[in-house]
């Protein structure tokens, strides 16, 4: 349903995307990550007609996505595009602003829209309170529930669940992916958090130094990253020296292992020196060092700085990393 061919965009000489072919099936949910500066959000304002582009074309079925030279209001009316600035009312109360767009001539189907959006964005209790009273992420909720009261066809989300409170972010990620789901939504959002991909998406698309360089499930790339980068999205992690035996033959290849999937040892493994403990909750991050470089992984307490210990790795692990 929407098809992004050979595009590249520049700012004045600044070559923000090159060559970026995609397309996305309707219903699908694709996730767009990597490093701040990679051109996730720039992306998504080409989608949507934001910005003009010299070089390749979008489509939404059979229609050509035009920039702003050729619309004096960009977007088209099946899409819709929530940014990390909102566009509401202040001076109006959350319902009005989520149903301003809602037929006010049949004010039953109105106000159950309404109420089951506010829901869905846990507001309902604040529904008659004006949104300049609102919290920063109470209005981006409102604007997310706003931009869905308009039924899109495709939606465009640009770190959706910035401005809100860790203990509510959990719910309404699975409140508002359910609910796009159940709505036959395509949905594109552009993060750098893995909690808004990993569980949720179809697809996930990896962008560096101007270009896409993987596309695959949240399952496979997390479990066979094609490299540190790649592997560094989802959380800490290492790249590493194995020894491999082929062929009756010693071979040293580098896989990649997070930090979670190292298992300490007082005996062997891999030798580490540690540097420092940090506090994470259920665990202690523990960074040390391994041929001048830097490791990364978990333990259930803290080490003693300076201490030596060993570091294993399950075969498992290893296979899958390796591919065997």
């Amino acid at each position: 349903m929407l098809q992004v061919d050979h595009v590249s965009f520049a700012y004045d000489e600044t070559s923000v995307l090159e060559d970026i072919n995609l397309k996305v099936s309707k219903g699908e949910h694709v996730s767009i990550i990597g490093e701040s500066g990679c051109g996730k959000s720039t992306l998504l304002k080409i989608i949507y007609g934001l910005l003009h582009i010299k070089v390749g074309e979008v489509y939404w079925d059979e229609n050509q996505i035009m920039g702003p030279l050729y619309n004096l209001v960009p977007g088209e009316p099946y899409m819709k595009y929530l940014a990390q600035d909102f566009d509401l009312m202040p001076y109006t109360t959350v319902f009005e602003n989520v149903s301003q767009y809602l037929s006010v001539f049949e004010p039953e189907e109105l106000k159950a829209r309404t109420e089951e959006l506010l829901e869905m964005i846990e507001m309902t209790h604040l529904a008659q309170t004006k949104v300049r009273y609102l919290s920063g992420g109470q209005q981006q909720r409102v604007a997310l529930a706003r931009v869905l009261a308009q039924q899109p066809q495709i939606l465009l989300l640009d770190e959706p669940f910035g401005h809100i409170d860790n203990f509510r972010k959990n719910t309404l990620r699975r409140n508002l992916f359910s609910f796009l789901k159940k709505e036959d939504i395509t949905v594109l959002t552009a993060t750098h958090d893995h909690n808004d991909m990993l569980p949720f998406a179809d697809r996930v698309i990896v962008l560096k130094d101007r270009k896409i360089i993987a596309k695959d499930t949240p399952k496979n790339l997390y479990e066979h990253p094609k490299n540190l980068y790649i592997a560094s999205l989802f959380g800490e992690a290492n790249r590493i020296p194995i020894n491999v035996i082929k062929s009756y033959a010693d071979t040293k290849r580098r896989i990649i292992v997070y930090a979670h999937e190292f298992k300490v040892s007082e005996k062997s493994g891999l030798e580490v020196i540690v540097k420092e403990s940090y506090y994470m909750g259920g665990h202690y991050m523990i960074v040390g060092t391994y041929e001048e470089q830097n490791i990364y992984f978990n333990h259930h307490s803290a080490l003693e700085d300076g201490k030596n210990v060993f570091l294993n790795i399950s075969i498992e692990t290893i296979n899958q990393r390796l591919n065997i």
